[in-house]
């Protein structure tokens, strides 16, 4: 008999979730970055292995909201812990021990999914260092694959029996004018500076996958107009670093050339306003 199942992966913003998506799926599906709260929609990794069908779920960091962006990301983030048939709770293994879940999330009472500790990070602990975790909990390092195939093993066990949900081949659920625009806000991360990447959000305006190159329109959305001329930067230099940065991953993805054409404007306050929220896929 097959098992298939959801397994949320939860925890603080910047505790590895998304490196360990990509690493269990052997693809690079989610924003991966050194600032936190990068990821702001959950995406949807498959791993089928053997009899199990895993469907990973990289949510939002759980955090304390500042403004309607960060409601919808936290909401998301409690759906996703709600809807999974286990959730594997991530913690760096340097800040052990890792409190409840159900306090960090502020739950009223504990999930009714089994709850698995995943201590993170491990390659930034030494060896001698490293506590003495639970025989339930899991000690992995993304970086290095240390502790993948236990940490699976032990997923395994707790998935439900049932056929599989999707293709055994497929690597991810959303289709990939997603995975474009997520590309692009990636490159945001990585090519601007301080704050500026947080007030930036994508939306694909054209996706015509069926010729070569791949033809992709895109608009870089900001909320002020200093910071448009920042993201074109002088002579647009910064936009087509974005662009080539951006680009890169998309091929990769794709397995195919891709024509990516990036346009920056203004959409003020974006961040505050649900009706923004809305039409950029943010909230609902």
């Amino acid at each position: 008999m097959t098992r298939c199942g959801v397994v949320a992966l939860a925890g603080k913003p910047n505790v590895g979730k998304s490196t360990l998506l990509n690493a269990l799926v052997g693809e690079h599906l989610a924003i991966v970055s050194p600032k936190p709260q990068s990821t702001r929609l959950p995406v949807v990794g498959l791993l089928t292995r053997a009899d199990t069908q895993f469907i990973f779920t990289d949510s939002p960091g759980l955090l304390e909201p500042e403004y309607k962006l960060h409601e919808t990301m936290r909401a998301a983030a409690l759906r996703a812990i709600a809807d999974a048939e286990v959730i594997a709770y991530l913690h760096p293994l340097a800040a052990y021990p890792a409190p409840e879940l159900a306090s960090v999330a502020r739950l009223e009472k504990p999930p009714r999914a089994p709850v698995m500790t995943v201590y993170t990070k491990a390659d930034l602990v030494p060896p001698s260092d490293r506590p003495t975790v639970r025989p339930s909990d899991r000690v992995v390092s993304a970086v290095r694959g240390e502790g993948l195939d236990a940490l699976l093993d032990l997923l395994r066990d707790q998935l439900p029996e049932s056929p599989f949900h999707y293709d055994p081949d497929a690597m991810a659920t959303q289709p990939m004018r997603f995975f474009a625009a997520e590309f692009v806000r990636e490159a945001a991360f990585e090519l601007l500076q301080e704050e500026l990447p947080y007030s930036v959000a994508v939306e694909i305006d054209e996706f015509r996958e069926g010729q070569e190159p791949v033809y992709i329109r895109a608009v870089v959305y900001v909320e002020r107009a200093s910071q448009k001329g920042i993201v074109i930067g002088e002579g647009g230099r910064t936009i087509k670093a974005i662009g080539q940065t951006a680009r890169g991953k998309i091929e990769a993805l794709l397995g195919t050339r891709v024509f990516l054409e990036l346009h920056a404007k203004v959409l003020p306050k974006w961040r505050r306003q649900l009706s923004s929220l809305k039409r950029l896929g943010y909230a609902g």
